[in-house]
């Protein structure tokens, strides 16, 4: 089933904005040697990247009118520990890779695996016509795990951390012949021996049904952009419900009290709808009158640019307010200072082609349009970061996100200590990367909430005291708009804003029931948080022989989910029994919000929405639709209702009455 439909109402419109930003197009290499490598699985775009791979601007919440994406062809060696210290200047790598495709993906050429230490390079020249006075900044939208930049022979810069964005300004490195050389030496264990570093589901030995094929290297965009010399190096902006803008410029050069002017644009125009003036490097706040504010149905944004000195940055903000209060005697998500009921699907962004990086922004936003197609209001971004795009749309089309962490990996025995991390400094890592993690993303509208560790891995066992509490406390302290979900799954301290259930197939959302993890007992519902289901479903169908072409495995014994059904249909069937359990826990009890397991098949995985491939989506819409409805129905009429009666025709006319 191909779903051909437009983006719902509401979506950004850049108009004469955007029109400034001038899209210099991408270096092209002329190298002929690339060619897509080997996967068991094909996309419909996988055929269609070619080797101008995400062309678009790739950060929309700081965007300039001169840049120059390098993603394309480059040259690529693998190499072993310690190269670094003699790069291979002024040589021609024999391989060529696509970049910003995983090493490991049919995408990149390379399609090699154990890749952990590894050469790129390319060669760009800075457009004559930026000018001439400018800085020069290089930036990398992501590189698993760490990376080592050399621009003209020089080392110009490091970064550590496989999920975020990073900028080396290469204005001094580069050459007055107007051709630059580029080398990129990255890192990556992954799980290497007894390293403990965030990873996600990542993988080196693919053993059982939850952990993938890694991804390694550049995954994301690498570009360049001119600045003037004291330019917009960082913006934090929240706009709330009431009209209040928050922001702070943070400037290049670290310094204070540099004035500057905001604008916030009516919509779909040029024209002010307000504007005000503040000084970098704090926060100040302006109101705007009467905004529409930004919500799933109507995902209002507003265009905004800010000038300071010579530098001009576009930008976008909704106006929401996200928090949480007590609705007839029971703690519930707040997002305008009224319950709304997310729920979405568990959303591992992997792609058989690309791995972590999907083969384009249509394909990314395909897998939204979906799931918004049968009334998904939210996804759970599953222990991995996306490229900006991804939360522009979810922006756009009124996507709630649910942002995880990447996770450590659960399996270290126990002699590496009772924080099941190979030493302190392995904790004091994530929690640097948890700061830069709610650093990066804190400013999109879309999310609105924060989950620090799933399921218990990398979290301490033993204690306390706990690491969750300090841990939330920091994410607050950086982003105190929005909720934090401390612990997803189990092993639940009561840090955080949820109490957050993880079981399959069946919910236990916000119930006076309790389930076995493990050797322990997973309490039943706190009700001094919101009670969420962080994971369920997990149902399946195997892809039998005569619908192979879409199965990333062939043996059917290695086609696994927690629950499996003979065909499609039987599938929908007994989704629809799950859905109409999780609606009536709204009715019964305290459910205020649902995870489904999960978006798309993932490699073995068969318990999908979609199949991996993305060319079958299982749903029977019409059934999707009204079972998603009656969960957002239920639950306002529960808001609505201190007391209700529920009569369950299924349970022999049994009646229940509600007394919250």
């Amino acid at each position: 089933m191909q779903l051909s439909f437009g983006l719902v109402t509401g979506l950004l419109t850049w108009s004469a904005v955007a029109a400034t930003v001038n899209t210099v197009h991408p270096r092209q290499s002329n190298r002929t040697d690339y060619k897509v490598g080997y996967t068991p699985l094909k996309t419909e775009w996988t055929d269609t990247v070619g080797t101008n791979p995400w062309p678009e601007y790739p950060r929309p919440r700081l965007q300039r009118t001169d840049w120059k994406n390098l993603n394309g062809v480059w040259g690529y060696r693998n190499t072993t520990n310690g190269s670094d210290a003699s790069p291979p200047f002024g040589q021609t790598l024999e391989n060529p890779v696509l970049v910003p495709f995983c090493l490991e993906s049919a995408l990149s050429g390379v399609t090699g695996k154990g890749r952990m230490w590894s050469w790129y390079q390319t060669s760009f020249a800075v457009p004559s016509s930026w000018p001439s006075g400018n800085n020069v900044i290089l930036n990398f939208g992501a590189v698993d795990y760490e990376a080592t930049i050399f621009v003209n022979g020089k080392n110009a810069g490091f970064h550590r951390g496989g999920y975020f964005e990073f900028s080396v300004d290469v204005t001094q490195y580069l050459s007055s012949n107007g051709t630059n050389e580029l080398l990129v030496y990255t890192f990556d264990p992954t799980d290497v021996d007894m390293v403990q570093i965030p990873i996600g589901k990542q993988t080196l030995n693919r053993e059982g049904m939850i952990w993938y094929t890694p991804c390694s290297g550049i995954w994301q965009t690498v570009w360049l952009e001119s600045t003037p010399k004291e330019h917009v190096s960082k913006l934090d902006l929240t706009a709330d419900m009431d009209g209040t803008v928050t922001v702070t410029v943070h400037s290049s050069t670290n310094l204070t009290n540099i004035p500057y002017e905001i604008t916030v644009h009516e919509l779909g125009s040029t024209d002010a709808k307000a504007t005000a003036k503040g000084t970098s490097g704090s926060a100040f706040t302006f109101n705007v009158p009467s905004p529409e504010l930004w919500t799933p149905d109507n995902p209002t944004l507003y265009n905004i640019t800010i000038k300071m000195a010579s530098d001009t940055i576009q930008s976008y903000t909704g106006f929401r307010t996200v928090s949480r209060g007590t609705i007839n005697g029971i703690q519930r998500p707040l997002l305008n200072g009224k319950f709304v009921f997310p729920f979405g699907t568990l959303d591992q962004g992997y792609w058989p082609d690309g791995i972590y990086t999907p083969p384009s922004v249509e394909a990314m936003v395909y897998d939204l349009k979906v799931l918004k197609n049968v009334g998904y209001n939210m996804v759970r971004k599953h222990i991995k970061v996306e490229p900006a795009l991804f939360y522009k749309a979810c922006d756009e089309m009124g996507m709630l996100v649910i942002q995880d962490m990447p996770s450590l990996r659960p399996d270290l025995p126990d002699g590496c200590g009772s924080k099941r991390l190979a030493g302190q400094d392995a904790q004091d890592e994530f929690d640097r990367q948890l700061a830069l993690m709610v650093e990066q993303l804190k400013s999109y509208p879309s999310i609105f909430a924060w989950t620090i560790y799933n399921e218990e891995w990398g979290q301490s066992t033993s204690g306390p005291p706990w690491p969750e509490f300090g841990l939330t406390e920091m994410v607050r302290k950086i982003d105190p708009t929005r909720l934090v979900n401390s612990v997803s799954g189990w092993t639940d301290h009561t840090a955080g804003d949820f109490d957050d259930n993880h079981h399959y197939s069946t919910p236990q959302c916000g119930t006076p029931f309790w389930s076995r993890q493990g050797n322990n007992y997973d309490s039943a519902y706190d009700s001094s948080r919101i009670g969420l289901q962080g994971e369920f479903g997990g149902i399946g169908t195997q892809l039998p022989e005569d619908n192979y072409a879409h199965a990333w495995f062939k043996d059917l014994e290695k086609q696994t989910a927690y629950e499996l059904t003979n065909g499609t249909n039987w599938w929908n069937y007994r989704c629809h029994d799950l859905l109409n359990q999780l609606r009536e826990q709204i009715d019964l009890f305290a459910c205020s919000g649902g995870v489904w397991t999960q978006t798309t098949d993932v490699e073995g995985e068969v318990n999908g929405m979609m199949t991996y491939d993305r060319k079958v989506v299982r749903m029977n819409e019409t059934m999707w639709k009204e079972d998603i409805q009656a969960l957002y129905d239920a639950a306002e009429k529960r808001a609505n209702n201190a007391t209700m009666v529920i009569r369950d025709v299924s349970r022999g006319g049994l009646q229940y009455d509600i007394s919250p």
